[in-house]
């Protein structure tokens, strides 16, 4: 869902764009220690990878192209979703909220392209 949106956005490409710039958005207002420093280079690759990943499978080559790609994108939803569980908020209440919200679009990204390689699978 787009920041700010009532409604969710259903182009996927956007809405993996805007999972990727509200997961950096989000890290930025984290405390600085030392797990954060690698937890959130983590997943900034990994957000990014998510929509990188899917707009590669929309050019895919083959069937069996698009589904490594979608699998890969699918993947980085999942290892999102890790990394966010792992931050370190200091118990900040509207930073918890925040993590939930993006822990909630990466489950729903995931479950997403899980519908898309299932459909796509012979």
């Amino acid at each position: 869902m787009a920041t700010g949106d009532a409604k969710p956005t259903y182009d996927l490409e956007e809405r993996t764009f805007e999972f990727a710039k509200s997961v950096r958005a989000f890290v930025k207002r984290l405390p600085h220690t030392i797990s954060n420093a690698e937890d959130v280079k983590q997943v900034v690759r990994s957000s990014g990878s998510v929509g990188a990943n899917y707009i590669e499978s929309q050019e895919s080559l083959s069937k069996k192209d698009f589904r490594m790609r979608a699998r890969i994108a699918r993947k980085e939803a999942k290892e999102s979703r890790y990394w966010l569980r792992l931050l370190n908020t200091n118990e900040d209440e509207a930073l918890d909220r925040e993590r939930d919200r993006l822990i909630q679009e990466s489950t729903e990204l995931l479950k997403i392209l899980s519908a898309i390689i299932n459909k796509s699978t012979p």
